[in-house]
């Protein structure tokens, strides 16, 4: 093959290596980690420490409650005195284990729901429905503290069996279809990046350039995935409600994504190793002074003169007259 066409396909290749490295770091992690329950309740698990969580368990949990004992009990209007102490209430349940129990559940149930709904393979016969998840328990938890700390009325505060939507029908159609873009892509986008820079670089005429080009394109995509999850962080609280804390959808955010920004983070690292690793050999080799060789004897002349000259030819004597 001739040089110049071996460096095209070598560019050629190492440039898809350097798409495919970014990418298939989001496709792995959205079909691997994010569709794994076990991995998505254990990474939301210490979120039921955070503060700006707990603030928002109790603003909302206490406001529902406040809100559902009005309707229930005719108290209307209620007293806006009580709404604090319920918050209060609210917020010192969630610092028990009752509340880690119960956020881990609803984390649980929540998630198999919305996996179920999304790898569901609708036929076009029956409609789609949205996601809906049932938080009575959550609330009947609440319930029972508050009747142990002796809160008047505490025991008639209705637990209803309100289906919470969590995912509108509207959106899992296309949803659901790039959840299966996901799960394919998650497999074979890696498998291409490395498949692109093995073949890249065993075609390239000078393998340590391509080598040094491969890595300092995979440390530049871990870069731009670390710029994009800092990017769509900002761009998904400013998308979001006016009701809902920005604080506590900050930190979901950040847990969810953490596995993948130390994924950005080694990309970064790894390539700017392997580039300053291989540019060193090079210049280590370049500077490597040549082995001297020994000279060798210089070779006898055809025309080299005899050591002794011959002795003179004896001049023939003459006869005498």
């Amino acid at each position: 093959m001739p040089p110049r066409l071996r460096s095209a396909l070598s560019a050629a290749l190492l440039a898809l290596t350097c798409l495919f490295v970014p990418f298939g770091a989001l496709a792995a992690w959205a079909a691997y980690e994010l569709t794994d329950t076990g991995r998505y309740v254990t990474t939301m698990a210490p979120l039921a420490a955070d503060p700006s969580v707990r603030e928002a368990v109790a603003v909302t949990v206490g406001d529902d409650i406040l809100r559902a004992a009005g309707q229930h009990l005719d108290v209307r209007p209620v007293p806006d005195s009580v709404r604090p102490f319920l918050r209060d209430v609210v917020r010192s349940f969630t610092q028990t284990e009752a509340f880690r129990l119960a956020w881990d559940t609803g984390n649980q149930v929540t998630h198999d729901a919305v996996l179920r709904a999304l790898r569901d393979e609708d036929d076009g016969t029956t409609a789609v429905r949205p996601v809906t998840v049932d938080f009575a328990p959550v609330t009947d938890q609440v319930k029972r503290q508050l009747a142990r700390d002796h809160v008047p009325l505490a025991a008639r505060i209705p637990v209803q069996h309100t289906a919470v939507s969590v995912l509108p029908a509207g959106r899992l159609v296309s949803l659901r279809k790039g959840f299966h873009v996901l799960e394919v892509a998650g497999f074979w986008l890696p498998l291409a990046a490395v498949g692109c820079a093995a073949a890249g670089i065993a075609l390239a005429v000078h393998r340590r350039r391509a080598v040094v080009a491969t890595a300092l394109g995979t440390a530049l995509g871990g870069a731009l995935l670390a710029l994009a999850l800092a990017v769509g962080r900002g761009l998904t609280l400013a998308d979001l409600p006016a009701d809902v804390p920005h604080p506590a959808a900050g930190a979901v955010y950040d847990a969810l994504t953490s596995t993948l920004r130390t994924v950005s983070w080694l990309l970064l690292g790894l390539g700017l190793t392997v580039a300053l690793t291989t540019w060193l050999i090079r210049y280590l080799d370049m500077r490597r002074p040549a082995r001297r060789r020994p000279a060798a004897a210089p070779a006898p002349t055809a025309t080299a003169a005899p050591a002794h000259p011959p002795a003179p030819a004896e001049e023939p004597t003459r006869a005498r007259v």
